[in-house]
Protein backbone atom coordinates (compact mmCIF):
# COMPACT_ATOMS: atom_id res chain seq x y z
CA UNK A 1 0.00 0.00 0.00
CA UNK A 2 1.45 3.39 -1.02
CA UNK A 3 1.63 6.06 1.71
CA UNK A 4 -0.35 9.19 0.86
CA UNK A 5 2.77 11.32 0.46
CA UNK A 6 4.07 8.99 -2.26
CA UNK A 7 0.98 9.41 -4.44
CA UNK A 8 0.84 11.99 -7.21
CA UNK A 9 -0.83 15.33 -6.50
CA UNK A 10 -3.70 14.36 -8.81
CA UNK A 11 -4.30 11.11 -6.93
CA UNK A 12 -4.24 12.90 -3.58
CA UNK A 13 -6.71 15.48 -4.90
CA UNK A 14 -9.15 12.79 -5.93
CA UNK A 15 -8.76 10.79 -2.73
CA UNK A 16 -9.18 13.96 -0.67
CA UNK A 17 -12.38 14.73 -2.57
CA UNK A 18 -13.72 11.25 -1.77
CA UNK A 19 -12.70 11.74 1.87
CA UNK A 20 -14.35 15.15 2.05
CA UNK A 21 -17.64 14.04 0.48
CA UNK A 22 -17.91 11.05 2.80
CA UNK A 23 -17.18 13.22 5.84
CA UNK A 24 -19.39 16.23 5.04
CA UNK A 25 -22.13 14.81 2.79
CA UNK A 26 -22.20 11.20 3.95
CA UNK A 27 -21.93 9.70 0.48
CA UNK A 28 -20.27 9.89 -2.95
CA UNK A 29 -20.64 8.13 -6.31
CA UNK A 30 -18.22 7.42 -9.11
CA UNK A 31 -20.15 9.91 -11.23
CA UNK A 32 -19.44 12.62 -8.63
CA UNK A 33 -15.71 11.95 -8.98
CA UNK A 34 -15.89 11.78 -12.79
CA UNK A 35 -17.85 15.02 -12.94
CA UNK A 36 -15.42 16.81 -10.64
CA UNK A 37 -12.14 15.71 -12.22
CA UNK A 38 -13.20 14.72 -15.76
CA UNK A 39 -11.74 11.24 -15.36
CA UNK A 40 -13.02 8.04 -16.96
CA UNK A 41 -15.04 5.33 -15.30
CA UNK A 42 -12.06 2.96 -15.09
CA UNK A 43 -9.88 5.64 -13.45
CA UNK A 44 -12.64 6.47 -10.95
CA UNK A 45 -12.98 2.78 -10.09
CA UNK A 46 -9.24 2.60 -9.41
CA UNK A 47 -9.43 5.69 -7.16
CA UNK A 48 -12.22 4.18 -5.09
CA UNK A 49 -10.33 0.89 -4.86
CA UNK A 50 -7.21 2.74 -3.66
CA UNK A 51 -9.22 4.76 -1.14
CA UNK A 52 -10.81 1.57 0.20
CA UNK A 53 -7.34 -0.02 0.44
CA UNK A 54 -6.07 2.95 2.45
CA UNK A 55 -9.21 3.25 4.60
CA UNK A 56 -11.13 -0.04 4.60
CA UNK A 57 -13.49 1.05 7.41
CA UNK A 58 -14.56 4.37 5.89
CA UNK A 59 -17.22 3.48 3.32
CA UNK A 60 -19.49 0.82 1.87
CA UNK A 61 -21.05 0.48 -1.57
CA UNK A 62 -24.85 0.56 -1.59
CA UNK A 63 -25.76 -1.41 -4.70
CA UNK A 64 -29.24 -0.11 -5.55
CA UNK A 65 -28.05 3.51 -5.72
CA UNK A 66 -24.41 2.75 -6.67
CA UNK A 67 -23.31 5.26 -4.02
CA UNK A 68 -20.54 4.77 -1.50
CA UNK A 69 -21.84 5.66 1.95
CA UNK A 70 -19.92 6.75 5.03
CA UNK A 71 -19.57 4.10 7.73
CA UNK A 72 -19.85 4.89 11.47
CA UNK A 73 -16.21 3.74 11.75
CA UNK A 74 -15.09 6.53 9.38
CA UNK A 75 -11.68 8.01 10.19
CA UNK A 76 -10.63 10.85 7.88
CA UNK A 77 -7.56 10.23 5.72
CA UNK A 78 -6.97 13.96 5.27
CA UNK A 79 -7.00 16.86 7.73
CA UNK A 80 -9.66 19.36 6.66
CA UNK A 81 -8.96 22.80 8.14
CA UNK A 82 -12.12 24.38 9.63
CA UNK A 83 -11.68 27.81 8.04
CA UNK A 84 -11.08 26.38 4.58
CA UNK A 85 -13.90 23.84 4.92
CA UNK A 86 -16.46 26.45 5.97
CA UNK A 87 -15.35 28.85 3.28
CA UNK A 88 -15.39 26.06 0.74
CA UNK A 89 -18.84 24.88 1.74
CA UNK A 90 -20.10 28.45 1.42
CA UNK A 91 -18.51 29.03 -2.02
CA UNK A 92 -18.59 25.50 -3.45
CA UNK A 93 -15.80 23.18 -2.43
CA UNK A 94 -12.67 22.96 -4.60
CA UNK A 95 -10.27 20.04 -4.82
CA UNK A 96 -10.80 18.51 -1.39
CA UNK A 97 -7.29 19.34 -0.16
CA UNK A 98 -8.42 21.72 2.56
CA UNK A 99 -5.13 22.87 4.00
CA UNK A 100 -4.72 25.93 6.25
CA UNK A 101 -4.03 29.20 4.47
CA UNK A 102 -0.64 30.86 5.06
CA UNK A 103 -1.28 34.49 6.09
CA UNK A 104 0.42 37.29 4.20
CA UNK A 105 2.93 39.43 6.03
CA UNK A 106 2.12 42.52 3.96
CA UNK A 107 -1.68 42.26 3.65
CA UNK A 108 -3.13 41.68 7.10
CA UNK A 109 -6.76 40.63 7.45
CA UNK A 110 -9.03 41.21 10.45
CA UNK A 111 -9.14 38.73 13.31
CA UNK A 112 -10.76 35.49 12.20
CA UNK A 113 -13.87 33.86 13.53
CA UNK A 114 -13.42 31.15 16.14
CA UNK A 115 -14.25 28.11 14.06
CA UNK A 116 -16.27 25.14 15.28
CA UNK A 117 -14.81 21.65 15.55
CA UNK A 118 -14.69 20.02 12.12
CA UNK A 119 -16.38 16.84 13.44
CA UNK A 120 -19.37 18.94 14.52
CA UNK A 121 -19.42 20.74 11.17
CA UNK A 122 -19.35 17.39 9.38
CA UNK A 123 -22.21 15.94 11.45
CA UNK A 124 -24.34 19.03 10.81
CA UNK A 125 -23.62 19.03 7.09
CA UNK A 126 -24.50 15.34 6.72
CA UNK A 127 -27.77 15.95 8.56
CA UNK A 128 -28.55 18.95 6.33
CA UNK A 129 -27.79 16.99 3.16
CA UNK A 130 -29.75 13.91 4.22
CA UNK A 131 -32.62 15.49 6.17
CA UNK A 132 -31.66 13.87 9.47
CA UNK A 133 -32.71 14.63 13.04
CA UNK A 134 -29.86 15.22 15.49
CA UNK A 135 -29.50 15.03 19.25
CA UNK A 136 -27.17 17.72 20.62
CA UNK A 137 -25.85 18.79 24.00
CA UNK A 138 -25.99 22.56 23.74
CA UNK A 139 -24.86 25.33 26.12
CA UNK A 140 -26.68 28.66 25.92
CA UNK A 141 -25.84 31.88 27.77
CA UNK A 142 -29.35 32.10 29.22
CA UNK A 143 -30.22 28.55 30.30
CA UNK A 144 -26.91 26.68 30.39
CA UNK A 145 -26.57 23.12 29.09
CA UNK A 146 -29.54 21.24 27.64
CA UNK A 147 -30.19 18.07 25.64
CA UNK A 148 -32.12 18.82 22.46
CA UNK A 149 -33.39 17.29 19.25
CA UNK A 150 -32.90 19.54 16.23
CA UNK A 151 -33.53 19.34 12.48
CA UNK A 152 -30.85 21.53 10.82
CA UNK A 153 -31.14 23.01 7.34
CA UNK A 154 -28.41 25.67 6.94
CA UNK A 155 -25.01 26.73 8.30
CA UNK A 156 -24.60 30.50 8.46
CA UNK A 157 -21.76 32.91 9.21
CA UNK A 158 -23.50 35.89 10.86
CA UNK A 159 -20.33 38.00 10.87
CA UNK A 160 -19.33 37.11 14.42
CA UNK A 161 -19.75 33.34 14.63
CA UNK A 162 -21.12 30.34 12.78
CA UNK A 163 -24.60 29.20 13.66
CA UNK A 164 -26.88 26.46 12.40
CA UNK A 165 -30.46 27.22 11.44
CA UNK A 166 -32.64 24.39 12.71
CA UNK A 167 -36.04 23.36 13.98
CA UNK A 168 -35.81 22.94 17.74
CA UNK A 169 -38.18 20.27 19.08
CA UNK A 170 -37.91 21.67 22.59
CA UNK A 171 -39.26 25.12 21.72
CA UNK A 172 -41.22 23.87 18.68
CA UNK A 173 -39.85 26.58 16.41
CA UNK A 174 -37.06 27.37 13.97
CA UNK A 175 -34.14 29.09 15.65
CA UNK A 176 -30.36 29.55 15.54
CA UNK A 177 -27.77 27.55 17.48
CA UNK A 178 -24.18 28.80 17.82
CA UNK A 179 -22.12 25.91 16.48
CA UNK A 180 -19.19 26.35 18.88
CA UNK A 181 -21.63 25.82 21.79
CA UNK A 182 -22.59 22.33 20.62
CA UNK A 183 -20.67 19.93 22.88
CA UNK A 184 -21.86 16.63 21.38
CA UNK A 185 -23.90 15.68 18.31
CA UNK A 186 -25.38 12.31 17.34
CA UNK A 187 -27.92 11.14 14.79
CA UNK A 188 -31.41 10.53 16.18
CA UNK A 189 -33.28 7.68 14.50
CA UNK A 190 -36.37 9.58 13.43
CA UNK A 191 -37.79 11.27 10.35
CA UNK A 192 -38.26 15.03 10.18
CA UNK A 193 -41.92 16.01 10.09
CA UNK A 194 -43.22 18.41 7.40
CA UNK A 195 -43.43 21.24 9.95
CA UNK A 196 -39.73 20.72 10.79
CA UNK A 197 -38.41 20.90 7.23
CA UNK A 198 -36.87 23.97 5.54
CA UNK A 199 -40.00 24.76 3.53
CA UNK A 200 -41.83 25.44 6.81
CA UNK A 201 -39.28 28.02 8.01
CA UNK A 202 -41.23 31.16 7.11
CA UNK A 203 -38.61 33.65 8.32
CA UNK A 204 -35.95 31.93 6.22
CA UNK A 205 -38.24 31.96 3.16
CA UNK A 206 -39.26 35.61 3.58
CA UNK A 207 -37.04 37.78 1.37
CA UNK A 208 -36.69 41.41 2.37
CA UNK A 209 -34.82 44.48 1.15
CA UNK A 210 -32.87 46.77 3.46
CA UNK A 211 -32.25 50.34 2.28
CA UNK A 212 -29.21 51.80 4.03
CA UNK A 213 -28.18 55.47 3.98
CA UNK A 214 -25.33 57.46 5.56
CA UNK A 215 -26.23 58.37 9.12
CA UNK A 216 -27.98 61.78 9.13
CA UNK A 217 -25.65 62.95 11.91
CA UNK A 218 -22.54 62.72 9.72
CA UNK A 219 -20.85 65.94 8.61
CA UNK A 220 -19.41 64.34 5.45
CA UNK A 221 -21.80 61.58 4.31
CA UNK A 222 -19.97 61.21 0.98
CA UNK A 223 -17.23 59.25 2.77
CA UNK A 224 -19.78 56.56 3.72
CA UNK A 225 -21.29 56.61 0.23
CA UNK A 226 -17.83 55.79 -1.12
CA UNK A 227 -17.23 53.07 1.51
CA UNK A 228 -20.37 51.21 0.46
CA UNK A 229 -20.49 52.23 -3.23
CA UNK A 230 -23.89 53.76 -2.75
CA UNK A 231 -25.98 54.84 -5.69
CA UNK A 232 -27.92 58.10 -5.19
CA UNK A 233 -27.01 57.97 -1.52
CA UNK A 234 -28.52 54.54 -0.91
CA UNK A 235 -27.39 50.93 -0.61
CA UNK A 236 -30.02 48.27 -1.31
CA UNK A 237 -29.36 44.86 0.26
CA UNK A 238 -31.39 41.68 -0.20
CA UNK A 239 -31.53 39.18 2.66
CA UNK A 240 -34.15 37.18 4.53
CA UNK A 241 -36.09 37.85 7.72
CA UNK A 242 -34.01 35.34 9.69
CA UNK A 243 -30.66 36.97 8.86
CA UNK A 244 -31.49 40.67 8.62
CA UNK A 245 -31.04 41.32 12.35
CA UNK A 246 -27.48 39.98 12.28
CA UNK A 247 -26.61 42.18 9.31
CA UNK A 248 -28.03 45.31 10.93
CA UNK A 249 -26.15 44.62 14.16
CA UNK A 250 -22.91 43.64 12.44
CA UNK A 251 -22.92 46.81 10.33
CA UNK A 252 -24.01 49.01 13.29
CA UNK A 253 -27.03 50.38 11.44
CA UNK A 254 -29.11 52.93 13.38
CA UNK A 255 -32.68 51.60 13.25
CA UNK A 256 -34.23 54.03 15.75
CA UNK A 257 -37.29 55.96 14.59
CA UNK A 258 -35.50 59.31 14.38
CA UNK A 259 -31.98 57.93 13.82
CA UNK A 260 -30.99 59.28 17.22
CA UNK A 261 -27.98 57.03 17.93
CA UNK A 262 -24.74 59.00 17.78
CA UNK A 263 -23.08 58.94 14.36
CA UNK A 264 -19.86 58.08 16.19
CA UNK A 265 -21.43 54.72 17.03
CA UNK A 266 -23.43 54.20 13.83
CA UNK A 267 -22.32 55.48 10.45
CA UNK A 268 -25.27 53.91 8.64
CA UNK A 269 -29.02 54.27 9.13
CA UNK A 270 -31.98 52.20 7.95
CA UNK A 271 -34.22 54.20 5.62
CA UNK A 272 -37.15 51.78 5.27
CA UNK A 273 -37.87 51.32 8.97
CA UNK A 274 -41.17 49.57 8.25
CA UNK A 275 -39.22 46.43 7.33
CA UNK A 276 -38.34 45.91 11.00
CA UNK A 277 -41.81 44.51 11.61
CA UNK A 278 -40.95 41.45 9.50
CA UNK A 279 -37.54 40.42 10.86
CA UNK A 280 -36.38 38.04 13.60
CA UNK A 281 -33.98 38.87 16.45
CA UNK A 282 -35.21 42.44 16.80
CA UNK A 283 -33.61 42.69 20.26
CA UNK A 284 -30.11 42.73 18.74
CA UNK A 285 -30.88 45.48 16.19
CA UNK A 286 -29.39 48.89 17.15
CA UNK A 287 -32.16 51.31 18.14
CA UNK A 288 -35.08 49.07 17.16
CA UNK A 289 -38.19 49.99 19.13
CA UNK A 290 -36.90 53.47 20.03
Amino acid sequence: MEPLQELSHGQRQRLAFIDFCLQYFGQISRQDLIGKFATGLAAATRDFALYRELAPSNMKLVHPSRHYQRLPTFNALFHHDAEVVLGGLARGFGDGLSQPLIPSQVCVDAAKLIHPDTEVIAALMRAIQQGEVLTVDYVSTSSGESHRQIVPHALVNNGQRWHVRAFDRQSQQFTDFVVTRIKTVTTYEDVAKPAEQPAADSAWATNIELILIPHPGLTHPEAIMLDYRMQDGELHLSTNAALAGYLLRGWSVDCSSKHQISSGVCQLALKNLEVLATIEHLAIVPGAGH
